[in-house]
């Protein structure tokens, strides 16, 4: 018996509970999955619950039921590697022959002002209080900090959903800077269209209560400020004796195991994942993968087989505008803008089947429909 503990049930950790569990059914895994939540969160879409949308519920004991996993409620306070032991934060102590570590990233409060004042995306709860303080608010101001794709899509959104507040992005290059000319150009009309007011090429020095200072000394008054800006791995990782980068992201080899501690495997956002292009960033569209190779890295390790090094490229940028509206900006591996873009309509059903696929593919994956070569989005031509 080979006790596997996953953490984190986020995109990354569900798939790679779900796959590490059927190739050791076997060979005698025996897979324990813990998260904080009882729920699996689609942080596709925890911009549409900041806007106040009611998405559906998926506890996550039903999610992996039928496949020999046990859940385990509680958050995680502790890694010893040494021992390889997990500890939680109620004083229970798992542990474990083999680990995955895919507890995700939390926001960067690096800057002043953040930790105390803005909301984030880091759970689901936390879209949920910035939701119910936007419903007690009959006019005023949100501030979204960000021009990336979940600050563009929280922006939006809340203009959208929320047409008596005034929403202004803030960001320090332009927004969708990632993406191609045509489709920032498109980017740019549905903002002004939904009224987003737009200031690029600015600094926050600071979150206020009701406000934020910029560089230069000032002061935006707000009504509630949204932080979509940096992200870091958890104390967590750094805590445990680990190898982490700057953003105290575990490092990984070639086959997402630790390179201090190869009993521990790392994916999704809390991994440093190296390719030819660079260190990946933090994505669903990256994670998944990582968490499907991860546990056939695993499962190969046991059987004593040679493990295939992990190899990834980018496919798009999948931007949603509000509910009608959306922009996808395909790309090539390194996530460098191609030419082809789609909008409207067709790129509405597109971000949403992209959105709404990982619980149809939870399902797949349970019968061992879903091959990891599928992700391999390498081999595309460049």
């Amino acid at each position: 018996m080979t006790d596997i503990l996953v953490l984190g049930a986020g995109y990354t950790g569900v798939m790679a509970a779900i796959r590490v569990a059927r190739r050791t059914r076997r060979t005698g895994g025996k897979v324990t999955l813990v998260n904080a939540s009882p729920r699996f969160t689609e942080r596709l879409r925890l911009h549409q619950t900041a806007a106040g949308q009611r998405l559906a519920d998926h506890p996550l004991d039903e999610v992996v039921a039928g496949t020999g996993i046990a859940f385990v409620q509680g958050r995680v306070s502790a890694v010893d590697p040494e021992r390889r032991e997990v500890r939680l934060d109620d004083g229970r102590t798992l542990g474990y022959d083999k680990l995955i570590y895919a507890l995700g990233t939390v926001t960067d409060v690096s800057v002043p002002g953040v930790a105390e004042h803005a909301y984030s995306y880091d759970d689901h709860a936390a879209a949920v209080r910035l939701s119910k303080h936007l419903d007690t608010l009959t006019r005023g101001t949100v501030i979204v900090a960000g021009g990336g794709l979940t600050g563009i899509e929280s922006a939006t959104e809340l203009a959208e959903t929320r047409p008596h507040l005034r929403v202004i992005l803030l960001t320090r290059g332009r927004p969708g800077s990632m993406m191609g000319r045509g489709a920032r150009a498109y980017l740019d009309a549905a903002l002004e269209r939904l009224g987003v007011e737009v200031r690029s090429g600015v600094d926050i020095t600071k979150v206020l209560p009701d406000g934020v200072e910029l560089a230069g000394g000032e002061l935006l008054h707000s009504d509630a400020t949204l932080w979509t800006t940096g992200t870091r791995g958890l104390p967590v990782a750094a805590g445990s004796g680990l190898s982490v980068d700057a953003r105290d992201r575990i490092v990984v080899d070639s086959t997402l195991r630790s390179v201090s501690h190869p009993d521990v495997y790392a994916v999704g956002d809390a991994a440093a994942v190296s390719q030819k292009f660079g260190v990946m960033h933090g994505t669903c569209q990256g994670g998944i993968p990582t968490g499907l190779h991860a546990a056939d890295s695993l499962a190969d390790t046991l059987r004593g087989k040679a493990p295939r090094p992990f190899k990834f490229g980018y496919f798009h940028q999948p931007v949603s505008l509000g509910r009608g509206d959306a922009v996808i900006q395909f790309t090539r591996p390194d996530d460098s803008p191609r030419r082809w873009y789609l909008t409207g309509r067709a790129a509405v059903f597109y971000k949403e089947t992209v959105s709404s696929s990982p619980i149809p593919m939870f399902r797949l994956l349970k019968r061992g429909l879903v091959p990891v070569r599928a992700f391999a989005l390498s081999a595309l031509p460049s």
